[in-house]
This record gives C-alpha cells, sequence and structure tokens, in this order.
C-alpha cells in the first residue's frame, strides 16, 4: 500500500471539507428546494382583502347606462389617502376607504368595505344595485396596491404596483434578489389585517413554502430579510479590524524580537 506523503494527505482532506462546506452553502441560498414533493398548490383563489386607506376603482355599469349613471361618481375632485385632491376622468371612480373601513357610495350611502374580498365587496354591491337596476355589473380595482422590503436585499425600499396578486419570490425580485448575506430560511413578513398586526416567518429555500399564507402578499405588506451568521460575522470583523492588525503587529514584533536574540 502507498503511503501518501503527509502534506498531500492534509491537502486531501482540506479539500474535502471545503467541497462539504461549499455543498452546505448552496443548499443555503437555493430555492425551491425538494419542489418534486409538492404535489398541490392552494393559492389559485387568493384575494386581497381590502384595508383602509386602499383607494378603489370601483365602476357601475347596467344595459340601461342612464340608469347606472347615479351610482357612478362624476369627474370632480375626489380624495386621497394623503388628504390632497385628486382630478380623475369619469371612468376612474375612485373612492377612499376610511379608517372604520367604510365608503361613501353614490345613492346607497356608507357601506362597510373593510376586512372584505373584492368578491364580497361586488355581491354586496349588486345584491344592492338590484333595487335600482337590472342585471348590474360591478368592476373594482385596488389602485394603491404596495409592499416595502427591507433588510438584506439589492435595492431596499417601497414597491407600488398595478397588479393585486404578486407573490413573495416576486417582491423580492423587484427588490433586486437577496444579497448573498440574507438569511433565506426565516424571511419576516409583516402583515396588518382589520387593525391588527400578524408575523409570519417564510423559508424560501423549502418548495412547501407555496402553501403558505404569505406566498402572496397583501397591501402595505413589509418584508424584511434578516442578516445571516456570515454577514454578521464579517461585521465583527470589520469592527475590530484595528484591534486585529495591532494584535498581529504585536506578535510579529515579539517573533522578530526572539529571533534577534537567539541569534545573538
Amino acid at each position: 500500500m502507498i503511503k501518501l506523503p503527509k502534506f498531500v494527505e492534509i491537502g486531501l482532506l482540506l479539500f474535502a471539507l471545503l467541497l462539504i462546506t461549499s455543498c452546505s452553502q448552496q443548499k443555503k441560498i437555493t430555492y425551491y428546494q425538494n419542489v418534486d414533493q409538492i404535489s398541490t398548490f392552494n393559492g389559485s383563489s387568493f384575494e386581497p382583502t381590502i384595508q383602509p386607506d386602499d383607494l378603489l376603482m370601483i365602476i357601475v355599469s347596467a344595459p340601461d347606462q342612464e340608469a347606472a349613471a347615479p351610482f357612478n361618481l362624476t369627474s370632480e375632485n375626489i380624495p386621497t389617502p394623503n388628504g390632497q385632491a385628486y382630478t380623475a376622468a369619469r371612468q376612474q371612480q375612485l373612492y377612499l376607504v376610511d379608517k372604520n373601513g367604510l365608503v361613501d357610495f353614490p345613492v346607497l350611502g356608507q357601506l362597510q368595505f373593510g376586512g372584505l374580498t373584492k368578491t364580497e365587496v361586488i355581491e354586496q354591491l349588486k345584491e344592492k344595485l338590484l333595487k335600482y337596476l337590472k342585471n348590474p355589473i360591478v368592476n373594482i380595482r385596488i389602485m394603491n396596491f404596495k409592499f416595502t422590503v427591507q433588510g438584506e436585499v439589492t435595492r431596499p425600499g417601497s414597491y407600488p404596483i398595478n397588479s393585486e396578486r404578486v407573490t413573495l419570490i416576486e417582491a423580492l425580485s423587484m427588490a433586486g434578489d437577496l444579497t448573498i448575506y440574507g438569511k433565506r430560511n426565516n424571511i419576516v413578513v409583516v402583515r396588518e389585517l382589520n387593525g391588527k398586526k400578524s408575523i409570519g416567518r417564510v423559508d424560501i429555500t423549502k418548495a412547501d413554502f407555496i402553501n403558505s399564507p404569505y406566498y402572496y402578499l397583501s397591501q402595505n405588506d413589509l418584508i424584511y430579510v434578516e442578516p445571516n451568521n456570515a454577514k454578521s460575522s464579517a461585521s465583527t470583523f470589520n469592527q475590530n479590524t484595528g484591534v486585529w492588525i495591532s494584535i498581529a503587529s504585536l506578535v510579529s514584533s515579539a517573533i522578530f524580537s526572539i529571533i534577534l536574540i537567539n541569534k545573538n
């Protein structure tokens, strides 16, 4: 049996350790692991819930357009969440949901929309409109849908979007994806629903997160990506760089002095 030199054995051992560490690091940053084990996806019926300060575009129509006209806003100044005026064209029927979840609707008066989905609001409006209109049609869209991403991403900030269905992965992509220091197995999502805040934690390295209630975002969700241990270690090292340099200098000086003394 050929015996390898000691330095070769040590080199092979170090290479093996490096390979194991590399595989471990790859598992920490790869998304959707074990995707073949996921057989169902429950997100197809997701609808965002209407919240205070939402700006809704609601258009009521019917075969008799003249009869439907009183149930639509006219081209006047319409309030927005920041209190300024918003001049809209007739087709932009914008309604502000107040802090109590109420909307002032033409003819029908104050209606409770907060806490309901779009489908539930449409059903409620149709039921009330049937007293006045034949075959009413109601279209609703949330106009100020946004989310915020903070922490270990390339471009943190708030992102307004035109869609009402955006996934956590899409949101992270808009923010430039996670940095190498982002903790992918513990992403925090802060959500407010009916005045109550909830905090969810999502592991995007596991494919089953697609069935999480936080897979689809709600408006005004806050996403926070925590730093991993590597970032903490790097931060600590950078803070103590001066100390380490001083220690290294002292040790080098001590060794150099000992060598000189031994020579003499």
